[in-house]
């Protein structure tokens, strides 16, 4: 990636200098979500924390370390896991639950809705090793439908940061936050692309690149791959617009629409299914204000395999430079 992506990007969101080198720093997602509770645990003394016996795959084991008594080890028991952390909720705390997605929310879904949001509770869900990245654990164990089944949830909010510094900061304004919420992590290590001085708020979308002839959108993981393919795109004579998603809902309309006025046609992209999903979110919000093309990328009806996160990636064409070709053949086929 050439280094002039820094003069194309927009100008409220600072990208990490590194930004298209080969030493770019790269970090677990997770990983942020450990300091992020830790922090905000310090900060309020009603944050909780509850595991369902992932505690340092999660990297719960931070906040485990300096708040033993405001931490719970419920055992392999997700719907307990979601149960008793509504219950704290009720009583004034502010809990925070891990496991892995496939779990929770996979196994406790019916749980989280009648104890927490039917009742309104701010259960924060932290759903852990979701997407295609988890590797070689398989199809049992990549989540893919995370993003759908928590979207749909009346009053949950859904966050999916896209490197381990947004997870930190989307952690600790969770903890303030008055909803029941949601946090998508992946497992291994991905590029970190934001730095320190880079905005997060619940709600706001980003736009990091700016361009004219097509809008790329992406959450999570997917918001560098959009990076490099947005680059490789500037060298095929296209100008693209990136804009980074890290709150899936609630939707940040305004800059998407923005965004896709402008260029006139849209790409999405997720490393979960495309049903129900960040694409589902933007084409809907697009066919009810603003209808033009839009190409939906992402896991399409299909369940994970077990390989190395960047064999899955090339696998499932989710790489920027598949990402780069799929979307110069969407705008050639306009």
């Amino acid at each position: 990636m050439s280094t002039d992506v820094q003069a194309s990007q927009g100008t409220s969101f600072p990208l990490n200098p590194k930004l298209g080198s080969a030493d770019i720093e790269t970090e677990p997602i997770r990983m942020g979500f450990g300091r992020g509770l830790l922090e905000a645990g310090r900060r309020d003394e009603r944050v909780m924390a509850l595991c369902a016996d992932l505690t340092d795959s999660t990297q719960m084991s931070l906040f485990k370390k300096e708040f033993g008594d405001r931490f719970v080890e419920v055992g392999i028991a997700e719907q307990n896991l979601a149960t008793a952390a509504a219950g704290m909720a009720r009583n004034g705390r502010i809990p925070f639950t891990s496991s892995y997605a496939a779990f929770s929310p996979g196994r406790c879904w019916e749980q989280i809705k009648t104890t927490s949001c039917l009742n309104e509770m701010p259960v924060k869900t932290v759903g852990s090793h979701a997407g295609l990245i988890t590797g070689q654990d398989g199809a049992t164990h990549q989540m893919l439908e995370d993003i759908g089944l928590m979207r749909i949830m009346p009053g949950m909010v859904v966050i999916c940061p896209g490197d381990a510094l947004e997870a930190e900061r989307a952690t600790i304004a969770m903890a303030a936050h008055p909803s029941a919420c949601y946090l998508r992590l992946a497992r291994d290590k991905t590029p970190v692309f934001s730095t320190p001085d880079s905005p997060f708020e619940i709600g706001t979308a980003y736009v990091l690149r700016e361009g004219t002839d097509v809008t790329l959108i992406g959450t999570g993981t997917m918001t560098y791959e959009l990076l490099v393919a947005a680059e490789i795109l500037a060298d095929q004579g296209i100008s693209a617009e990136m804009v980074h998603v890290p709150t899936v809902k609630p939707l940040d309309e305004e800059t998407i629409l923005a965004s896709a006025r402008k260029t006139g046609c849209v790409v999405t992209a997720e490393e979960g299914q495309i049903a129900g999903g960040l694409g589902g979110a933007v084409a809907e919000l697009l066919g009810e204000k603003a209808p033009m093309p839009v190409k939906r990328l992402g896991v399409e009806d299909r369940y994970g395999e077990t390989g190395s996160p960047r064999e899955l990636l090339e696998a499932f064409e989710l790489t920027g430079e598949h990402l780069a070709r799929k979307a110069a053949e969407f705008l050639r086929a306009r």
